[in-house]
C-alpha cells in the first residue's frame, strides 16, 4: 500500500517548476487504503508501463516512447487480493509480468499479463525452508532480484526472476572478517542484525537516516555493491555479479587523522568511493577511484576553519521541528559527537552536490498520567537528531560556491509533491534525462502523468531544499525506478 511522502520543507519564494503534464486518463480505483502504482519502462524497445491495482482489479497501461497509450487491459483481482505488489517485469513478446508477494513473504505469485488476448496465468513460487527474511528487492536487466537472508548460516541469498522460472544464488560471508567498533570481531549475522542493510536509490536525495547507514546497498548494471562502515578504520566492500554470483572483496582505509576518529561513513557513486571521518577536532573528507582504491582527493577542516564554499549553512534538528542554524565548524563538530556520520552524493551533468551529515536516534519514555499503576506507565517514543550542510563538487572535484544553482528534476518532483500533499497514490520513473510521476487523483478519477526535468522554467530562485530530515526512506516514496 502506498503510503504519503511524509516531507517537511522549507523554501523561501515559490518557484516554477520544469514540469509538464505528459497526460491524463479517466481511471476509477476503490478502496485507496489498498492500492498501489508501479511504473517500469521496456527497456529493449522504450514501451512505459503503469499498473494501478485496488481490491477488484489491475489495470495495465502501456504507453509508447512518445508516452500515446497503446494498450490498455483491466483484470480481476483474485489469488491477489491479499497480497502487495512487489516489482514488475517485461517478459518475451512484450508481456507485463507482477511479482505479488504474500503477507507472511513466504510466497511470490507470479502473473503474466497478455494484453493482446486480454489473459493472463500465474504460477506460484514459494521460498524454500532456510529463506528467513526479505532484505530488499530491485530490477535489473528486466529480471526482478530479491536479496534475502539465509537461516542459521552466514549467507544472503538472491533470487532473479526471469521469464517465470527463479534461479538463486548463495552469497557466503562466513569466510569473511567482520568487526565492531571496539575492534572486536562479530559475525556477519550479527553485523546485519544489528545494522541492517539498506537500499540506496540512484540520483535522488536519500534521507539522512539512510545515508547514515552502516551498511548500504547499491545496485549498478549487472552487479551490486554491498558496503559495511561497522569500524571507523576502514570501508569493507563486495562487489557481487548478478550473473555468476561472485563476490570480490575489497577494503578502503578511513581518512587519516592525528587523533583517534569517532565516526566515519562512505557512500558510493559513479565509480568512486567517497568517505567521511570526523573527530571534535576535524573532518575530512576524501574521493577514491572504486578500482584502483588511489585517492583522487582529500580534504580536511579543522574545527577553527570557517568552510566558506558551503552552500546552505550548519544545521541541527531535533525530531522534526524546524532546523536551527550553528554558528561555525567547531559547534557543528561538537554536534556532531555521539552521531553516526553520512555523506550523500547525487550528480548532475557538471556538479556533484555533496550533503555532509550525522544522524542519532534513540528512545525515551515518559510515565502516563492516567495509568492505573501507582508507579505510573512507562510510554516510549524516539527521539532523532541530525547535523548537516551542503557543498558542491565542480568536474575536478574541486570545491566551488554554487548557491544559486537550478534544482534537480527529483527536487522538482518532491517538491512538487510537498505542495500537492492530497496526491497520495503515487509512483516516479526516472528515465534518462527526466522524471515521470504517476499518480492517481481522486477528486477527477484521473491517472496523471507528469514530467519532471532539471532547471526552473522561469525566475532565478532556487527551490533550496534545507529540511534533509523528512526526506523519507524513497521505499516510502513508493519506488523511485532508475533505469
Amino acid at each position: 500500500m502506498k503510503k504519503p511522502l511524509l516531507i517537511s520543507l522549507l523554501f523561501s519564494k515559490s518557484v516554477l517548476f520544469s514540469q509538464t503534464v505528459l497526460n491524463s486518463l479517466p481511471l476509477s480505483l476503490n478502496n485507496l487504503e489498498k492500492t498501489q502504482i508501479l511504473n517500469i519502462e521496456d527497456k529493449e524497445n522504450k514501451d512505459i508501463y503503469a499498473f494501478a491495482w485496488d481490491n477488484q482489479n489491475i489495470n495495465i497501461l502501456k504507453y509508447n516512447k512518445s508516452l500515446f497509450l497503446t494498450n490498455q487491459f483491466t483484470d480481476l483481482i483474485k489469488k491477489e487480493a491479499n497480497r502487495n505488489l512487489m516489482g514488475a517485469t517485461i517478459s518475451a513478446g512484450q508481456k507485463p509480468t507482477l511479482y505479488w508477494i504474500s503477507g507472511n513473504n513466504k510466497n511470490v505469485l507470479i502473473t503474466t499479463y497478455n494484453l493482446d488476448c486480454k489473459i493472463s496465468e500465474s504460477l506460484n513460487f514459494d521460498f524454500p525452508k532456510n529463506h528467513n527474511y526479505i532484505i530488499s528487492s530491485f530490477q535489473e536487466n528486466n529480471a526482478l532480484y530479491i536479496l534475502a537472508k539465509e537461516k542459521e548460516y552466514e549467507h544472503l541469498l538472491l533470487y532473479k526472476f526471469e521469464n517465470q522460472k527463479c534461479e538463486i544464488k548463495m552469497l557466503d560471508f562466513s569466510p569473511f572478517t567482520f568487526k565492531n567498533k571496539e575492534n572486536v570481531n562479530i559475525s556477519f549475522n550479527a553485523l546485519i542484525q544489528y545494522f541492517p542493510i539498506k537500499k540506496i536509490e540512484p540520483d535522488i536525495l536519500n534521507s539522512l537516516d539512510l545515508t547514515s547507514s552502516i551498511c548500504k546497498m547499491y545496485v549498478l548494471e549487472n552487479r551490486i555493491i554491498l558496503t559495511f562502515d561497522d569500524r571507523v578504520q576502514r570501508t569493507q566492500v563486495f562487489e557481487v555479479n548478478l550473473n555468476t554470483g561472485i563476490m570480490k572483496e575489497r577494503t578502503f582505509d578511513s581518512p587519516a587523522s592525528k587523533n583517534p576518529l569517532a565516526t566515519a561513513n562512505s557512500f558510493y557513486n559513479n565509480k568512486k568511493l567517497f568517505q567521511i571521518a570526523a573527530n571534535e577536532d576535524e573532518l575530512l573528507f576524501e574521493v577514491k577511484d572504486f578500482d584502483s582504491k588511489n585517492i583522487i582527493k582529500k580534504y580536511s577542516f579543522s574545527k577553527n576553519d570557517s568552510i566558506p564554499f558551503k552552500n546552505s549553512p550548519f544545521f541541527v534538528q531535533i525530531n522534526n521541528k524546524k532546523p536551527k542554524q550553528l554558528k561555525n565548524t567547531a559547534k557543528f563538530l561538537k554536534d556532531l559527537e555521539g552521531l553516526t556520520a553520512g555523506i550523500s552524493i547525487i550528480k548532475n551533468k557538471q556538479n556533484t552536490f555533496v550533503t555532509f551529515s550525522g544522524f542519532g536516534e534513540s528512545q525515551d519514555y515518559y510515565f502516563k498520567a492516567d495509568s492505573p499503576d501507582q508507579f505510573g506507565l512507562r510510554e516510549y517514543y524516539s527521539l532523532t537528531k541530525m547535523v548537516y550542510f551542503d557543498a558542491t563538487l565542480n568536474e575536478n572535484l574541486d570545491f566551488i560556491s554554487d548557491k544559486q544553482s537550478q534544482p534537480l528534476a527529483s527536487e522538482n518532483l518532491f517538491y512538487y509533491l510537498n505542495f500537492n500533499k492530497t496526491i497520495n497514490l503515487y509512483d516516479a520513473l526516472e528515465l534518462k534525462n527526466y522524471y515521470i510521476l504517476s499518480y492517481y487523483d481522486d477528486a477527477s478519477k484521473q491517472f496523471i502523468m507528469r514530467k519532471f526535468t532539471d532547471g526552473f522554467m522561469m525566475g532565478d530562485n532556487r527551490n533550496s531544499i534545507i529540511n534533509k530530515s523528512i526526506f523519507s526512506n524513497p521505499a516510502t516514496f513508493g519506488k523511485i525506478n532508475s533505469h
